[in-house]
């Protein structure tokens, strides 16, 4: 888990043989209802704070490396990590690289996280999946985009991290249509809530996704990040709550040096 002191914990999946990480609300600095290892840009929270934070998220995974993160729009657009400052981060959901030393990061507080690594091409990704990214493609793009700088499908390993579950997310009813127009098969992921309204299994459905564009090593965490308020942010529960802002987690990939 690492100490606190300079790091901070973060969740680990078997499935990626590269370093990351998937982390939580515990071991930053920032206070209040963003307490305490809020990574988000734009939640509001005091950017000294964020910095700080950031940083000890890369420690937990690869001391010293930078964090590269896009500007998310929920859409399903893919781009090459640059050397853009985080000022400027361009308009995406999901990153690649083949270097080494840097950290592709990113932002959710429901939405679920995808990694994915190619270890033996030296590739990897990063993707930002709510609902209409997962629906729209998002981790299939991904995919492709590793593909172009050399990974291979049937060695592309993937890892979905905290993320709201069945159980917390309650839709209306014409939620499933969309899904279900896309593919009846997708029925098996929606059921009866107790209050009448159907849920959505959003990393059941992933999981789904993933396998039918051919990966063959994939892992779900199945932290639901609604349900436990000491380890994640949630933006469903704050609004819920009727409370003014919420922090981020990060979520965090990358390759050594060689």
């Amino acid at each position: 888990m690492g100490d606190e002191a300079v790091s901070a914990p973060a969740w680990t999946s078997a499935a990626l043989a590269v370093p990351h990480g998937f982390l939580g609300r515990r071991g930053g600095i920032s206070e209040g209802a963003m307490a305490s290892l809020n990574c988000g840009w734009g939640s509001g929270d005091d950017l000294a704070l964020i910095q700080e934070n950031r940083r000890r998220a890369a420690d937990a995974v690869l001391p010293g490396a930078r964090i590269v993160s896009p500007y998310q729009v929920h859409g399903v657009e893919v781009l090459e990590a640059g050397d853009w400052s985080d000022d400027e981060r361009p308009h995406a959901d999901a990153l690649v690289t083949d270097r080494p030393g840097i950290l592709l990061g990113i932002l959710t507080a429901d939405c679920a996280p995808l990694l994915f690594a190619d270890s033996e091409a030296g590739v990897v990704g990063a993707a930002h999946a709510g609902w209409r990214g997962a629906l729209g493609g998002v981790a299939e793009a991904t995919i492709g985009a590793m593909e172009k700088l050399g990974a291979q499908r049937d060695r592309i390993a993937a890892a979905i991290g905290p993320t709201i579950a069945r159980a917390s997310y309650e839709v209306d009813h014409a939620f499933p249509d969309p899904f279900l127009a896309a593919d009846d098969a997708a029925e098996r992921f929606f059921s009866d809530g107790p209050a009448g309204k159907p849920h959505f299994d959003l990393p059941a459905y992933l999981l789904h996704r993933l396998a039918a564009a051919g990966l063959r090593r994939v892992e779900a965490l199945w932290l639901d990040t609604y349900a436990r308020e000491e380890d994640f942010y949630s933006f469903r529960r704050s609004t819920h709550r009727g409370e003014p802002n919420y922090g981020r987690q990060i979520s965090l990939v990358g390759l050594r040096q060689r």
